[in-house]
C-alpha cells in the first residue's frame, strides 16, 4: 500500500522522518518496498499562465504560446497539445529542467520558432499511464486558478508529499488502510490519534427501503451486505485535494462519485462499489454463486466465463458485479447517472481470492477482502461515502440503510499471564508496563492476579491467541529493547547422522565425477511427474489450487526436472551439460493419504564430459561414460550387497536398447541409459544420458567398514582368453561368472575385445577378456594362476558352451 506522509499527519501530531519512520514500519509491522517522493528527479518544473496564444505558421497542429512564468517579461513556448487554451496555468519546464525519464529540456526551434521551455502533461512529469487522469490523456493538465505563476507546481500536484510504499503481509489486512496504520504508528509511538470520521445527514424524506432491497440466501458468502441510496447528484471532476490522495495512492480519479469510493477504500480500507441505480434491471438486490457458463461484461468491457464457484451480486437475478472483484459495465456511473446506489459488503475471502486469481482480476478491492475486513466499519463507511458524495456530487441522501445481511463478530478475549510475558520475551515487564501497552493498542484489558484478559477489537482479527499477545507486547516494546541473552548449552556434541552424511558424501562423489547440482521444483505437471519412474508409482498427489498449471502435482522422480533445466541450457547455446540433482521424490500410497517421501540422486549428461585440447579429441557420452559414473558412484558407496546391471526395453521414456535397470541384490534401486528420442524432442534437448537412483535402499544397506585396499608391493601376472558365444549371453553374466570362480587372486577382469562379422558363425559374437591375478603377500607362481584360469575356462565352456579361439 502507497502510504501518504502528508495524510497521516492529518490524523497524527508525527514529526518523524518519512525514512525513519519507514524503517520503524519494517522494524515493528510491515516490510517497506520503497520511500520517495513523486517530486524526485525533477527540477525547474513552474506554474505558467497563459496569457496569449496563435497558430504557427508552419505547422497545423502546433501554437505559439506566451506565457508568464512570474519574470518580468512572459516566455514563447511552442506547444502541439491539442487542449492548449488562454487564461489557463499549466505546468511549464524551464530550460535546464529535468522532467520524467530524465529527459532535459533546452531551449530550441521548433519549425523556425523559438521555444523557451515545455508546457507538460501529467504523464511528461512522471506520472503514469495508471494514475492521470483520463481526460487529460492526449493534453496538458491545468492547474487550479489560485495557483501563483513562477511558484514550485509539486505543492498544487500533492508531489511535495513522500509516500511509503509498504508490502502487506497476508495476516495484517487491516495495513491496507490509513486507519490501520494510524492505528499502529501511534501505538509504536505513544501518539494519541485524531482520526476524524464524517456522519451522514439524511436529507431526503424517501425511505431508501422503498427505493430498493437485498436479500443474501446464503449469508456464507456475503456475511454482511448493506446498500445506501443517493439522488439528485451531478457526476463532474472530484476536487483536488481528492485527485491528490488517490493518484499518490496509485488510484487513477474518475468522477465525484468514484473517486469517494476509493477514497473511502483507502481511509478505512472498506471496498465500496457504486451503481447507477436507474440502470438496475431491478431494485432487488441479492448475492449467489454464478451458474456454470454464465456471461458477464465486466468494466474492463471484457465478458467473462463465469463457474459456478464464482460470486455475484445480481439485480433481480442478473448479475451487476463479481462480488468483491469488479463491477459490471451495464450499470457503471457514467455522466448521465442522476442516482447512485452504494454497496458495502464483506465477502468470503476464500471465494473472492479464487475468483480473482481464476479471471486474473487483482483489483485494489479484492486484494482487501482477500486479507479480512472490519466488520466494525461496513456500516460507518458506507455513511461517510454517502455523506461525501453528497457533498462532492450536490446530492441528498435517503433515510435509513438497507440490510441484506449482517453477521455480528463473536468477541476475541485472549488471556496471557505476566509471568508468561517475562519468560517468552526474557524481560523484566511489570503489570503497567504491560497495561500501558495494550492502551496503546487500543485493545481492552484487565489485570487480575497474575493474569491480563485481553478484548481484542474486530480490526485485529489477525490476533487471536497468546502468542499473538505476545508479538504484540515485543513488538509494541521494541525488539530492540529485548535483552540479548545467550542460549544455554547442552552436553550434545552436533553434527550429521549417518543418514545425512551418505546423502551429502553421495553429492561430493557426483560432484568429483564432474556433474553440477541443479535444484527442481518439487511440483510440475502430472505427466512429467508420472514419467521415469523407477518402478510403476501410480498417480501423483495433485495440490487443489495450484499457483500455476506447470506446478499442478509432486514430482515422482528428479530425472524431468533435470530434462528441464537441459532444455534451458540448450536454448542458450550450451553443448555440454552435466548435472546432478538430490532430493525428495513424493511415492503415493493410498487415496486421501499423504505420499511416501523417497530421497534419490539423479544425473543427466548431454555432449561431452570433457573439453576437447590441441592433442586430445573427446567424445560425446556415451551409455558405457553414464554407467561407469554410476558404477564409481555405487563403489564410493562402500555396499555389501551385489549390484548388477539388467537391460530393459520397456521403458517407454528410454531407449530400448541402451537402458539397464539396477539391482542391488535382488532389489530394484534405480535405471541408467539414453532417453528415447521421442522423448528427447518432446523435451527440446539433444541426445542425452540419465540415471535414477532410490538412496533408500543404498543408506539401508550394510557399509564395507575398512572401505579401501592396500596397494600390493608384489607383481600381477595377466591371462588373456577369447572365445565364441551366443549373441544373447552378456558380459555381464560372463564377468560374474569369471569373478565368482576366478579364485582368491583374481583382482581385475576387463572385456578389451568385441567383434562380430566375418569369420565369425551367425547368432555368436567373439569377446576377448584380460584377466588380472595379484597376491598381497607374496609372490605369484605359475600353477597357482594356471590353476586358476584352468577352473574359469572350465566353467565358462560347461555354463555357456563357450569355444576358445
Amino acid at each position: 500500500m502507497k502510504v501518504s506522509y502528508k495524510w497521516l499527519q492529518e490524523y497524527l501530531d508525527i514529526d518523524v522522518k518519512p525514512k525513519d519512520l519507514a524503517e520503524k514500519l519494517a522494524r515493528t509491522s510491515v516490510d517497506i518496498n520503497d520511500v520517495y517522493s513523486p517530486s524526485d528527479g525533477l527540477t525547474k518544473l513552474v506554474v505558467g499562465y497563459v496569457t496569449s496564444l496563435k497558430p504557427h505558421p508552419d505547422s497545423d497542429h502546433l501554437a505559439i504560446c506566451q506565457v508568464n512564468v512570474g519574470e518580468a517579461e512572459d516566455v514563447q513556448i511552442v506547444c502541439g497539445a491539442p487542449n492548449i487554451a488562454a487564461n489557463h496555468n499549466v505546468i511549464v519546464a524551464l530550460p535546464g529542467a529535468r522532467i520524467g525519464n530524465n529527459i532535459k529540456i533546452k531551449r530550441s526551434k521548433m519549425r523556425g520558432e523559438l521555444s523557451e521551455g515545455m508546457i507538460c502533461a501529467l504523464q511528461e512529469i512522471g506520472f503514469t499511464e495508471k494514475v492521470a487522469p483520463k481526460a487529460y490523456d492526449e493534453g496538458i493538465w491545468f492547474l487550479p486558478e489560485e495557483a501563483k505563476p513562477g511558484e514550485s507546481i509539486f505543492p498544487y500536484l500533492g508531489m511535495d508529499d513522500v509516500i511509503i510504499d509498504t508490502d502487506i503481509t497476508p495476516n495484517r489486512g487491516d495495513m491496507f488502510s490509513m486507519r490501520g496504520n494510524v492505528n499502529d504508528i501511534a501505538a509504536f509511538y505513544d501518539l494519541k490519534p485524531h482520526f476524524t470520521e464524517k456522519k451522514v445527514v439524511e436529507n431526503s424524506d424517501e425511505q431508501t427501503s422503498d427505493l430498493i432491497s437485498a436479500a443474501i440466501p446464503n449469508p456464507e458468502i456475503a456475511p454482511t451486505y448493506k446498500l445506501r441510496v443517493i439522488k439528485d447528484v451531478q457526476i463532474a471532476d472530484s476536487p483536488l485535494w481528492l485527485q491528490i490522495k488517490l493518484w499518490n495512492a496509485g488510484i487513477r480519479p474518475i468522477n465525484n462519485v468514484v473517486d469517494v469510493t476509493n477514497y473511502i477504500l483507502i481511509k478505512y480500507g472498506q471496498p465500496l462499489h457504486s451503481f447507477d441505480y436507474n440502470k438496475l434491471p431491478s431494485h432487488d438486490i441479492s448475492v449467489r454463486h454464478a451458474h456454470q457458463g454464465e456471461e458477464f461484461v465486466t468494466l474492463d468491457k471484457d465478458t467473462r466465463e463465469l463457474i459456478a464457484e464464482d460470486i455475484v451480486v445480481t439485480a433481480g437475478d442478473k448479475p451487476v458485479a463479481l462480488a468483491g472483484t469488479m463491477g459490471g459495465l451495464e450499470t457503471a456511473i457514467s455522466d448521465d447517472t442522476t442516482a447512485v446506489t452504494l454497496e458495502s459488503a464483506i465477502f468470503d475471502s476464500i471465494l473472492v481470492r479464487k475468483q480473482a486469481r481464476r479471471l486474473d482480476l487483482h483489483s485494489e478491492s479484492s486484494t482487501r477482502f482477500e486479507r479480512g475486513i472490519d466488520p466494525a466499519t461496513v456500516e460507518t463507511a458506507v455513511d461517510e461515502a454517502a455523506q461525501m458524495i453528497a457533498e462532492l456530487a450536490h446530492g441528498t441522501v435517503t433515510t435509513g440503510i438497507v440490510t441484506g445481511s449482517e453477521t455480528k463478530p463473536k468477541p476475541v478475549i485472549v488471556k496471557v499471564t505476566l509471568a508468561r510475558i517475562n519468560h517468552v520475551l526474557g524481560t523484566s515487564l511489570v503489570a503497567q508496563d504491560v497495561t500501558d501497552i495494550f492502551n496503546r493498542l487500543a485493545f481492552v484489558s484487565e489485570f487480575n492476579g497474575d493474569t491480563f484478559t485481553v478484548d481484542v477489537p474486530t480490526r485485529r482479527w489477525d490476533v487471536n491467541i497468546e502468542a499473538d499477545l505476545l508479538e504484540e507486547i515485543a513488538r509494541i516494546f521494541g525488539y530492540d529493547n529485548i535483552p540479548s541473552t545467550l542460549p544455554a548449552q547442552t552436553n550434545n556434541v552436533g553434527g550429521l547422522d549417518a543418514e545425512q552424511k551418505l546423502i551429502r558424501s553421495s553429492r561430493h562423489v557426483l560432484e568429483g565425477l564432474g556433474l553440477n547440482q541443479a535444484i527442481s521444483y518439487s511440483l510440475t505437471t502430472i505427466e512429467k511427474a508420472q514419467q521415469f519412474q523407477i518402478t510403476n508409482g501410480g498417480t501423483p498427489m495433485v495440490l487443489d489450487y495450484p499457483m500455476s498449471q506447470d506446478h499442478v502435482a509432486t514430482r515422482m522422480n528428479l530425472i524431468s526436472g533435470l530434462l528441464i533445466d537441459v532444455a534451458y541450457n540448450v536454448a542458450r547455446s550450451q553443448e555440454n551439460i552435466a548435472l546432478y540433482e538430490q532430493g525428495r521424490t513424493f511415492v503415493p500410497v493410498a487415496a486421501d493419504q499423504r505420499p511416501t517421501e523417497e530421497e534419490h540422486i539423479a544425473g543427466v549428461v548431454t555432449g561431452k564430459l570433457l573439453t576437447d585440447t590441441w592433442h586430445d579429441k573427446t567424445e560425446a557420452v556415451d551409455f558405457y561414460q553414464i554407467k561407469g559414473i554410476v558404477e564409481q558412484f555405487l563403489q564410493n558407496m562402500a555396499l555389501t550387497g551385489n549390484v548388477t546391471f539388467v537391460a530393459n526395453t520397456a521403458r517407454k521414456e528410454m531407449h530400448p536398447g541402451r537402458t539397464a535397470d539396477i539391482f542391488l541384490d535382488d532389489q530394484i534401486i534405480g535405471y541408467v541409459g539414453e532417453i528415447h528420442p521421442n522423448t528427447a524432442k518432446e523435451y527440446k534437448i539433444p541426445e542425452s544420458y540419465v540415471f535414477e537412483l532410490n538412496l533408500e535402499p543404498i543408506i539401508a544397506n550394510d557399509k564395507i567398514a575398512r572401505h579401501y585396499q592396500e596397494i600390493s608391493k608384489y607383481p600381477s601376472i595377466t591371462r588373456d582368453i577369447a572365445m565364441l558365444v551366443n549373441d544373447y549371453i552378456t558380459n555381464q553374466e560372463i564377468v560374474s561368472l569369471i569373478q565368482d570362480k576366478g579364485g582368491a587372486f583374481l583382482t581385475d577382469v576387463t572385456l578389451f575385445d568385441v567383434y562380430q562379422g566375418t569369420h565369425v558363425p551367425e547368432g555368436k559374437k567373439s569377446l576377448a577378456y584380460s584377466l588380472t591375478y595379484q597376491d598381497k603377500n607374496e609372490t605369484l607362481v605359475e600353477d597357482k594362476v594356471n590353476q586358476a584360469f584352468d577352473r574359469v575356462t572350465a566353467k565358462l565352456i560347461e555354463e555357456f558352451d563357450i569355444t576358445v579361439r
